[in-house]
């Protein structure tokens, strides 16, 4: 059995989705970033840096105790890892998933985080640095229709936790500010990986929320910016 501790955010979903592909038993514990129980000693021995997600798997390979992982691209391959799937078993493709996966970690994720921050929850409106991180997140998105205009997937033939990663971001563009247009194949993959059964009960976890890509009626923009006020004091 594998304990996963999250909220809903795209990292959040990113390990979700996994274990929904994967079929891997787990069980889920709801972290409340806005009362920031992600920063509660008993959190904090589980992922020392206090974000979600964090997972313990309690029947790790080879047998031993628990093993507890943190930061959503290292549990991913971890999971893709233990069930052996969702990743090229080739070492070209590995290399290319990995790099596709890392491409998220240290692109879109980070700049799509700034450009949600500083276009929906700064206390100010510094227009400087929303056209910053909403440029390069859309130049980012260009990088993906790119790949995408060659291959089907990120990391080749095959859908993999590379894809997983970057959809989970890259389908809340919106709430960022940041517009697909012209972008074809970007949008037939999200598209495409939407319909994915493992992937509509994956964004479900641990409550659904409603899709952020349209203005939010009240009460789900309150729980997001409540949820926003939580990750901001991290």
């Amino acid at each position: 059995m594998i304990t996963l501790y999250t909220a809903p955010t795209p990292n959040g979903w990113k390990a979700s989705i996994t274990l929904e592909e994967l079929g891997l038993p787990y069980e889920t514990r709801a972290i409340d970033l806005g009362k920031n129980e992600q920063k509660e000693d008993w959190f904090l021995a589980i992922n020392p840096n206090g974000r979600i997600p964090a997972m313990v798997d309690h029947d790790p390979a080879g047998g031993g105790g628990d093993v507890a992982i943190f930061e959503s691209g290292a549990i991913m391959l971890y999971l893709a890892d233990k069930a052996g799937a969702l990743i090229p078993k080739d070492v070209a493709g590995r290399a290319r998933a990995i790099s596709w996966l890392m491409f998220q970690m240290g692109g879109v994720g980070p700049m799509m985080g700034q450009a949600n921050v500083f276009y929906r929850y700064f206390p100010e409106k510094i227009q400087a640095a929303i056209d910053r991180y909403q440029n390069e997140s859309r130049r980012l998105f260009e990088v993906l229709e790119r790949r995408l205009a060659e291959s089907e997937w990120l990391a080749g033939d095959a859908y993999s936790i590379a894809d997983i990663a970057n959809f989970s971001w890259v389908r809340i563009h919106g709430w960022s500010g940041v517009p697909l247009d012209g972008l074809g194949h970007v949008e037939r993959w999200l598209a495409r990986i939407e319909e994915r059964p493992a992937v509509q009960r994956g964004l479900a976890v641990p409550a659904a929320m409603r899709d952020l890509e349209t203005e939010p009626d009240a009460e789900t923009a309150d729980r997001i910016k409540e949820t926003a006020r939580g990750m901001l004091q991290r």
